[in-house]
């Protein structure tokens, strides 16, 4: 299945003032795009017109249907520049068939980017049935993220939503999002970063993480995962670390609060014992310290038996822990031992404990 994407507008900073500025419309058919034809190599002729501009300008994509193959479109602008997709643009369907197998299909840096990317509102996107990662923010610095629409089969395999790092001062708002992989994956060196008024599902829900392997890693801090929704996710909100791993960065500031969980396989996780098919040393704890994390008013139904982990390192345990106002259900009409696990870390705990919090320790 071809790649799609569908968007309407892509604002790029300086934009203030904008609309009191002549704008210069830049159409694609007039510099002789064509559909069915590749309008990669105009779409890249346009871009660097557009930004040598010193008047604000827009680059237009008529409706209809484009083939794009790959594009890499490079800043800086000198005036606001604004992407507008009217119509729907397609990869091919055979991932092979990148002109560079090893690059994104679409790159925009610099500039409106998606890397290093500072000062911007992407809004009203759909994007879908990408190959791997849907969307990268990296290295970027006040970016939001308004009404992004992404889908993709929970079968499909590596296609995160948005995977944000190195990255500060980024919201994610307004949006649903439902992969194969993590909706919202957060990397290293992330500071300040809102997510609210999110759908997740399907898909592996929103993650920190993984993290530990590379020692080159950076902390993390000030995560806020708010009024969000997950529906059918093999987790809702999750840190994973690895064992065994150089890393000894510090994960601090997670806030998740006003969630509801629709038959999610694992609501609430922290796992410091991460490590899929085996490919690490469980005997040797995680380095990495988590810290100040608040847990507040989450709701709604669990699949498995264990509505809340927090697993965490025996060498760094987890401390300043507060979990408040749990009300979950398991979705099994068996009865059944409806639990919380927490392995090194002691919570302090608030209100409502349904189910009990740490009713099984180590």
């Amino acid at each position: 299945m071809a790649t799609k994407l569908i968007f309407s507008v892509f604002f790029v900073l300086p934009f203030l003032a904008y609309h009191a500025q002549a704008v210069t419309v830049y159409d694609i058919t007039k510099y002789g795009a064509k559909p069915g034809a590749d309008i990669s190599q105009v779409l890249s002729t346009v871009w660097k017109e557009a930004c040598q501009a010193t008047n604000a300008s827009k680059i237009v994509i008529p409706k209809g249907r484009w083939f794009l193959s790959q594009a890499r479109l490079h800043g800086p602008n000198k005036s606001p520049l604004e992407l507008e997709v009217r119509g729907t643009v397609e990869a091919d369907p055979d991932i092979n068939k990148l002109p560079n197998k090893i690059g994104e299909w679409i790159t925009i840096n610099y500039n409106l980017s998606f890397n290093f990317l500072n000062n911007s509102i992407i809004k009203d996107v759909t994007t879908k049935d990408s190959k791997n990662f849907h969307t990268n923010c990296i290295a970027s610095h006040n970016v939001t993220f308004l009404r992004y629409t992404i889908t993709a089969p929970g079968d499909s395999v590596n296609t995160d939503g948005i995977h944000i790092a190195r990255a500060s001062m980024v919201k994610v708002l307004d949006s649903n999002i439902g992969t194969g992989d993590d909706c919202i994956s957060i990397g290293d060196e992330t500071t300040d970063l809102h997510i609210e008024n999110v759908n997740c599902g399907p898909g592996h829900g929103i993650s920190v993480g993984s993290m530990g392997k590379n020692p080159a890693e950076r902390d993390v801090s000030g995560i806020y995962v708010k009024n969000c929704t997950f529906t059918g996710t093999s987790n809702g909100v999750r840190v994973k670390t690895w064992p065994s791993a150089p890393a000894t960065l510090r994960i601090s500031g997670l806030h998740f609060e006003d969630l509801v969980m629709n038959n999610v396989s694992n609501p609430v996780v922290i796992d410091q014992q991460y490590c899929p098919w085996n490919l690490c040393d469980k005997a040797k704890p995680s380095l990495i310290k988590i810290t100040e994390v608040t847990v507040k008013n989450v709701k709604g139904t669990s699949n498995t038996k264990e509505a809340i982990i927090l697993s965490c390192s025996a060498s760094k345990p987890c401390d300043n822990v507060e979990i408040s106002d749990i009300d979950l259900l398991y979705v099994n009409p068996i009865p059944a031992n409806f639990t919380t696990i927490c392995e090194n870390v002691k919570p302090r705990v608030f209100g409502k404990q349904n189910p009990p919090i740490c009713a099984t320790t180590a």
